[in-house]
Parts: structure tokens; C-alpha cells; sequence
């Protein structure tokens, strides 16, 4: 099925050396199953030092080896957490900030309007995040971007993407357009790629094609949009 000309999500990553971490949602080509995807590569020694661990219905990632680890602040944090009817994914500890806000009443754009970037001077790294609705045999989802306006850190430019479930379709943002230094920040929409119908084929495709010197873990969860049944799967390098 070609949907638009999209691309796999291994074909969109192989010929990138460095899209960082990166987040996929959309829906299976039969319509009935709601897919999300998150994925961490690392270029330094306290980045690569990591596995995703599935505790308490949460994904987090956690130290390979704790007596390695040099800084937590940006790298330890759960990445996908449920609240309610959502599927909340993100690459950083926003993903906390997310579900509290929804607790408390605000949409998904209004809980991130208290983070901004990362402060990884000079990369001041995007904060990537997506959140799924479930609920009444409904789906649709919601990806977001937080980044920087310019070189120095100056002001953060905040964009919020609502999507209609389409079958087979599903829509990528990552934080890197590329390698670099320092990193150049993910510009333009999130990139629509074509979903496969089995989570294990989805999986093999995008961790396969990832750079294989930077790729370290990789989470998929396929959820039955009818009865919130789920299958997911982790992929970490360092076992």
C-alpha cells in the first residue's frame, strides 16, 4: 500500500546517520490498531549507557551500567506513560509534565506551555512529543515540537500537529534533521511514513535501518483502537 508516497519508517532513517531520538504514530493499514514508536541513539558514552525497562505499565529508560552513568538529568526519565484514555510518548521527563497537565484539565498543547528545549547548550536539543486518543472505538492523535528559534537559545518556538486517523499512514518527528556539531534541530512537519500491519515486521524495519554505531533502544506498542488490547515490544542494544 502506498500512502502517499510514504516511505517506511526504515526507509525514511537509513540514509540518516544521526535523526537522534525520534517519535512515530499513526494507525495500521486495516484501521483498527493505533501505533506508536520511540527510539534513543546516542553519540557520547553517558548517552549510550542506556536500556528501556517497562515498570508499573510504564517505559523508561534507565542505566545499562549505574556505575557509569556521568549526568541523568537529560537521559533518565519515563518516556511513555498512559493517562487515562491517552498514550502519552516524548523524549524527555515532558512526559511527566503531559500527564500531570491532563489531570489537572489542559489539552496536550496547554501542559507544554511551561517547557521549552532542552538546555544542551549548543544543540539546545528539541523536546519531541506525541499523545493518542483512545476511546469509544475513536482514535486520533497529536505530535508536538518545542525548539529553539535560533543559534543562541534565545526564545522557544512551540508547534502542535492534529492528525485524523488514516489507514495505513502514520506521521515522524525526530530531534536531529542530521549529524553535526553542534546538532541541527529537526525542522519543518513531522514526516508522514507508511505503518506496517505487523508490529514485528514495523519493528525490524526501523531498528534494522537505524545507524547501527548510534542506535541504542527502541519501543513499539500496537493498541486495538476497539477493545485497548496492546502488543508492543523492546529492542534494547546493550543486553
Amino acid at each position: 500500500m502506498d500512502i502517499f508516497g510514504a516511505k517506511t519508517p526504515g526507509e525514511t532513517v537509513s540514509a540518516n546517520e544521526y535523526p537522534g531520538r525520534g517519535i512515530i504514530t499513526g494507525m495500521t493499514p486495516d484501521g483498527l490498531t493505533g501505533v506508536a514508536a520511540y527510539f534513543i541513539m546516542g553519540r557520547s558514552a553517558n548517552s549510550r549507557n542506556r536500556i528501556f525497562v517497562k515498570k508499573n505499565g510504564a517505559v523508561f529508560t534507565e542505566p545499562f551500567d549505574p556505575s557509569k552513568v556521568e549526568d541523568p538529568s537529560l537521559i533518565i526519565y519515563a518516556a511513555v506513560r498512559e493517562q487515562g484514555n491517552t498514550l502519552i510518548v516524548t523524549n524527555g521527563d515532558q512526559t511527566d509534565t503531559v500527564a500531570e497537565g491532563l489531570r489537572d484539565g489542559k489539552s496536550f498543547s496547554e501542559a507544554l506551555e511551561s517547557r521549552c528545549f532542552e538546555p544542551d547548550s549548543p544543540n539546545f536539543t528539541p523536546r519531541i512529543s506525541s499523545i493518542s486518543y483512545f476511546g469509544n472505538g475513536a482514535y486520533r492523535y497529536e505530535m508536538s515540537i518545542l525548539k529553539s528559534i535560533d543559534a543562541n537559545g534565545s526564545g522557544c518556538a512551540r508547534y502542535t500537529f492534529s492528525y485524523p486517523p488514516t489507514a495505513g499512514l502514520g506521521h515522524f518527528i525526530h530531534t536531529y534533521n542530521c549529524n553535526g556539531n553542534p546538532l541541527p534541530s529537526f525542522s519543518g512537519e513531522p514526516k508522514p511514513v507508511r505503518v506496517l500491519q505487523d508490529i514485528d515486521g514495523f519493528t525490524k524495519d526501523l531498528w534494522e535501518n537505524l545507524d547501527d554505531a548510534n542506535r541504542i533502544s527502541l519501543y513499539v506498542r500496537y493498541t486495538d483502537i476497539l477493545t485497548g488490547g496492546i502488543r508492543e515490544r523492546i529492542v534494547n542494544k546493550n543486553v
